[in-house]
Order: structure tokens, then sequence, then C-alpha cells
């Protein structure tokens, strides 16, 4: 599978990169807890993530509604 989506930005890349994530299929059901935790990772990267991942059939790991979580991190709330 290929590297992550070039839009997700530098500091998202970084950040994944320093965690020993190097390929988007190593993301697949990590939970978003574990990936926001990261500095340089936040919910404009995950949704972008996600939307990566969904193309190839896989997605991040969740709590609760996908959809309902990605509106969630959009939203700027904790």
């Amino acid at each position: 599978m290929q590297a992550f989506p070039g839009n997700i930005g530098a500091p998202a890349t970084r950040a994944l990169t320093a965690a020993r994530y190097t390929r988007l299929s190593q993301l697949a059901n990590v939970p978003t807890s574990e990936l926001k935790n990261l500095h340089g990772v936040g919910p404009q990267a995950l949704r972008l993530l996600q939307e990566a991942l969904e193309e190839h059939g896989m997605s991040l790991g969740w709590r609760g509604a996908p959809a309902l979580v990605i509106q969630h991190l959009a939203s700027g709330h904790p």
C-alpha cells in the first residue's frame, strides 16, 4: 500500500513517521485516540487518513460510528 496522502501535512507525516508508521495500511484499525495523541495529528489529518483508508476498504479504529467521530473531531471539540 501507498505512503500517507500528501494532503495531511508535514507535521502529521512527521508525527506518524516518528511513531514508526511508514505506510497508510499500518494505520488500519489503529485507534484514533492513539493517533490524535501524536503532536501534529489533528482532526483534519485524521479525516484525510480515514478517507484514504476507505478507498482501500480499510478504516481507522473507532469507538462508535465513524461518521459521528469524524464529525466530532472536525468540530474542534476535545
